[in-house]
């Protein structure tokens, strides 16, 4: 099993982002239910309850079982799930910093589950999108971390609007973290 994803650049644009965003849509909604696909070492959750979302609100994922005994021992209600396979119910965000780079041969095949989201580098985004409709309430809204080595996720042909909410330049790459209506 691959170690946990340690928090890097992408973890803390999804962090910094959620820490403004999050207040906002609790003005609108104090029940606001999130879940975060692909936990990792649990930064994004500790934002969520650290920016007033309820604990009981709070429902992580991840494909690595390392990860979810990790968030479970932090005190979050977490199982394991390859994207929504084992989830249930309909939240008002899903948060998701996916794996988001084209396949890289020269990269060890134990580093691959974190980085790689196939050939083009957005087939794990499109998968996602394609299935977290199903999973968001009225009004509810997905955040996601694209990357500009990837090829672009056609937001509208995925069914939603989006709009970028914030971004980092790193020196090989731009990220970008989108939020996301259904239309």
């Amino acid at each position: 099993m691959p170690p946990i994803y340690e928090p890097a650049e992408d973890s803390y644009l999804m962090s910094e982002a959620m820490d403004s965003e999050i207040p906002r849509l609790l003005k609108r909604n104090p029940e606001l239910n999130l879940l975060e696909i692909g936990v990792g070492s649990g930064i994004n959750l500790i934002t969520a309850l650290n920016s007033g979302v309820k604990k009981e609100n709070i429902t992580g994922c991840d494909i690595n079982e390392e990860a979810v005994e990790h968030c479970k021992k932090l005190g979050f209600n977490c199982i394991k799930s390859d994207l929504f396979s084992n989830i249930q119910g309909k939240h008002d965000v899903i948060i998701f910093n996916p794996p988001y780079l084209p396949l890289d041969k020269k990269e060890p095949e134990n580093s691959r589950a974190a980085t790689t989201a196939g050939k083009k580098g957005n087939e794990i985004i499109v998968r996602f999108l394609e299935q977290a409709k199903n999973y968001l309430n009225k009004n509810g809204r997905v955040f996601v971390i694209t990357s500009s080595l990837s090829e672009s996720v056609n937001f509208i042909k995925l069914g939603y609007k989006s709009k970028a909410v914030s971004s980092a330049k790193l020196f090989f790459e731009k990220l970008s973290l989108w939020e996301c209506l259904k239309i």
